[in-house]
């Protein structure tokens, strides 16, 4: 917290592809908006030049210099250790030292994940983060994960996306008893390769609100609140839906030419690709497993996606779930032996 009592949010002002114009124009947002601290990190003359383009009446807004960016075409590992002075590195680095609550990127997931790993750690029983959420506005209370963090699953590790899903639909959506489903081929038990077969008997032991298997169609209809799978599969599944969001927003805007005013079918085609594109429904969130609040926004967020970023740090920090989820992890653990 700063010296008022506010929420402090360390925000990589360097990370994304409207960087840092847009990044400083969300993060100025929020602290109006939200009552937050901001701290941007970053190249300090580019931050200064960003801001001094943007309205700051009544806002207060430190900079952390950080000399060195880390980008998509780099390998996450080398990089976080190559560039120590890296801005979602410093920005991270923050949280840890208790001058910031939590941090906020739209810089390359890796690369986060890496550093929230080095300088926060993961919640116990977590090998690696997840990546997770209500991708689908179609679905706005159903949250799927793993989106692609963890190509190769071991059983164990979807009952904790399972807790972890719980855990963010409780928080992040408020559902009161969040029910959970197994992403199959078939909603039988027994169905599916082994994974999904031991996985099932785990989630069956687990304590959580367990449904069974649910398939692909199962989604849309928000048939469970949290529905797990393997990174693989869900990072299928993402960008297919993405994909869809697109060519379903064009083909439609064809189909409408000439017929109503310009306009209306904007307003149309982006209303559907807004219920089908991820990163429309997404717009960014915590990386769950971390020991700290470190949120990814998509790469490609302007100002609104990254305000939306920071109101979920925010709730976050505000929520205590970081230790509401280590003490879901906790109790599961010890249920399922």
């Amino acid at each position: 917290m700063d010296n008022s009592g506010k929420i402090v949010i360390a925000v990589d002002a360097m990370g994304g592809d409207f960087a840092p114009d847009q990044i400083v124009l969300g993060a100025l947002q929020s602290a109006r908006d939200l009552k937050v601290g901001i701290t941007l990190v970053g190249k300090k003359s580019e931050i200064e030049y960003a801001i001094g383009k943007a309205n700051i009446a009544g806002i207060t807004v430190s900079i952390v210099e950080a000399s060195e960016v880390i980008t998509d075409q780099e390998q996450p590992a080398i990089a976080v250790m190559k560039k120590r002075d890296n801005s979602l590195s410093v920005a991270t680095r923050l949280v840890k030292e208790q001058k910031a609550q939590a941090m906020v990127s739209a810089g390359p997931t890796g690369a986060i994940m890496v550093a929230g790993l080095q300088f926060l750690g993961s919640l116990p029983g977590v090998e690696r983060p997840t990546v997770g959420g209500s991708f689908l506005g179609l679905a706005p209370r159903t949250v799927v994960l793993d989106l692609g963090a963890n190509v190769g699953c071991q059983p164990y590790q979807l009952v904790n996306f399972a807790v972890i899903g719980v855990a963010y639909a409780k928080t992040f959506l408020k559902v009161e008893n969040p029910s959970v489903g197994l992403l199959n081929v078939g909603v039988e038990e027994g169905k599916g390769d082994p994974l999904s077969k031991e996985a099932h008997m785990l989630l069956r032991k687990s304590g959580l609100n367990f449904i069974g298997n649910v398939e692909g169609h199962d989604i849309v209809r928000e048939k469970a609140n949290v529905i797990v799978c393997d990174g693989f599969t869900g990072n299928v599944l993402v960008k297919f839906s993405e994909g869809l969001g697109q060519i379903l927003s064009h083909w439609l805007g064809q189909k409408l030419k000439d017929k109503i005013s310009q306009a209306d079918k904007e307003k149309i085609c982006n209303d559907l690709y807004g219920v089908l594109s991820p990163s429309q429904a997404m717009g960014g969130g915590p990386l769950l497993g971390i020991n700290g609040v470190v949120c990814k926004a998509h790469g490609n967020s302007q100002a609104q996606q990254i305000a939306g970023t920071i109101q979920q740090a925010k709730m976050a920090v505000e929520s205590g779930f970081i230790n509401i989820l280590r003490e879901s992890l906790e109790k599961v653990h010890t249920n399922i032996g």
